[in-house]
């Protein structure tokens, strides 16, 4: 095992379980709001150490047995920002910290059991059941949403009621959330912003699994996601101040992003991709993100499942404390209209939580 279970993670326990998002260095604010922070000028460079301690969730109620997972993450990394003509910035992120897993580990969304051949006859042809997901997300998954993000939301249906699944009794939903041991999470990315519009993203979330208790074993999970967003507006909306619907526009955006995943012994999950609209706002000092759209899920051909859209969306706050402390919060319900027979599948889940982050 990398990291030996930290005693102030494990004291932590009780705060896990009301606490979410993506352990990356993420910025929960207003899109074309410069991420609350002072922007670079142009030619100018800016390193910036930053520590997150986040918490992440799942609460899969779509599922049988209504599984769920949770963690607490420390992630320590830094910001690199290079100031651009037009307000512009171009930036490299990077954090890595271990992770206190409860219950299961995070996946990526759309996960299911990988039966193998003979194991379940009555499951034999799995052609007619869509499975559902982070995030991450998460989603937050975050989350993207990051983190969206981010990629973030298990599939697992609870198999302890069921004769057929005694090979998978390890794998049973229904116990609650013990502590199970420490993993590895990083995070790196790539963000280019030419002007106050338009945001580019390239992101690589890997996550070390350090031991057993997980349906592909130990080792490296990986996730790749891409995102596109446009600006309407500058992103300078605020509430308190006076602003009114005439000023909405300068809040609005809308957000592509494609996510990818592979598990720890290469199985190739899927990919997904949210078109996602959304409004960003100020109320005083408070920072708050709306966005929800379709979502188009495609999964691996190793589960046996076809194409689907879910829908979902995403509540992002994030309150500055002073202006090196941020507290952050977050809230991803995505609903699957399809029905996935004996292991559920229709209705929602959900991603929540909250975390700080320190800059230096």
């Amino acid at each position: 095992m990398i990291f030996s279970r930290l005693s102030f993670l494990n004291a932590a326990a009780g705060l896990a379980l009301l606490l979410a998002g993506d352990a990356a260095i993420r910025g929960v604010h207003a899109h074309g709001g410069h991420g609350g922070g002072e922007q670079v000028p142009e030619g100018e460079f800016r390193v910036t150490p930053v520590i997150t301690i986040e918490g992440h969730g799942g609460m899969e109620t779509n599922l049988d047995g209504k599984p769920e997972h949770y963690a607490i993450d420390g992630q320590f990394g830094y910001v690199f920002e290079w100031g651009l003509p037009n307000n512009g910035v171009f930036a490299i992120e990077g954090s890595i910290g271990p992770s206190a897993v409860y219950g299961e580990a995070e996946h990526f969304y759309g996960v299911v059991h990988a039966h193998g051949s003979g194991e379940h006859d009555d499951h034999g042809d799995h052609g007619d059941h869509d499975d559902h997901g982070d995030e991450d997300h998460d989603a937050h998954g975050d989350h993207g949403h990051d983190d969206h993000g981010d990629e973030d939301h298990d599939d697992h249906a609870d198999h302890e009621d069921h004769d057929d699944h005694g090979a998978h009794e390890d794998h049973a939903h229904g116990s609650g959330a013990p502590f199970k041991r420490t993993d590895v999470r990083g995070y790196l990315a790539a963000r280019y912003q030419p002007n106050e519009k338009w945001a580019f993203q390239v992101a690589w979330m890997p996550y070390y699994v350090t031991g057993e208790g997980e349906e592909f074993g130990e080792g490296l999970k990986n996730e790749v996601g891409v995102n596109v967003t446009y600006a309407f507006g500058d992103g300078d909306v605020n509430f308190a101040l006076g602003d009114g619907l005439e000023d909405v526009i300068d809040g609005v955006f809308i957000s592509v992003e494609n996510r990818t995943g592979w598990e720890s012994d290469g199985t190739y999950i899927g990919n997904y991709t949210d078109l996602w609209p959304g409004f960003g706002f100020n109320v005083d000092l408070l920072n708050v993100t709306l966005s929800a759209g379709p979502r188009f899920y495609s999964p691996g051909s190793y589960s046996g499942l076809s194409s689907r859209t879910d829908w979902g969306g995403e509540l992002e706050l994030e309150y500055p404390i002073t202006g090196t402390i941020a507290l952050f919060a977050h809230w991803e319900p995505v609903y699957s209209s399809e029905d996935w027979g004996s292991e559920g599948g229709k209705g929602w889940n959900h991603h929540i939580g909250t975390g700080v982050t320190f800059s230096f």
